[in-house]
């Protein structure tokens, strides 16, 4: 986990493409949400969620169709 962390935090396009991934699969999981309160939670618990599944986006990085 902490070198997905660590690329996150070297590589500033890997880490958009990992911030977007990341908010639209937690707005998926999310849909009872309007989307004003959705962006107030995403805005507080960005950090967190990016931490937790730094793994998971930097695979789906990986994966991605180029």
């Amino acid at each position: 986990m902490h070198g997905a962390r660590s690329a996150l935090n070297a590589n500033p396009e890997i880490r958009a493409w990992a911030e977007t991934y990341l908010k639209e699969k937690t707005r998926s999981e999310n849909t009872q949400m309007s989307d004003e309160e959705f962006e107030k939670y995403w805005k507080y618990h960005k950090p967190e969620i990016v931490h937790e599944h730094a793994s998971e986006a930097i695979q789906a990085y990986k994966n991605r169709e180029r």
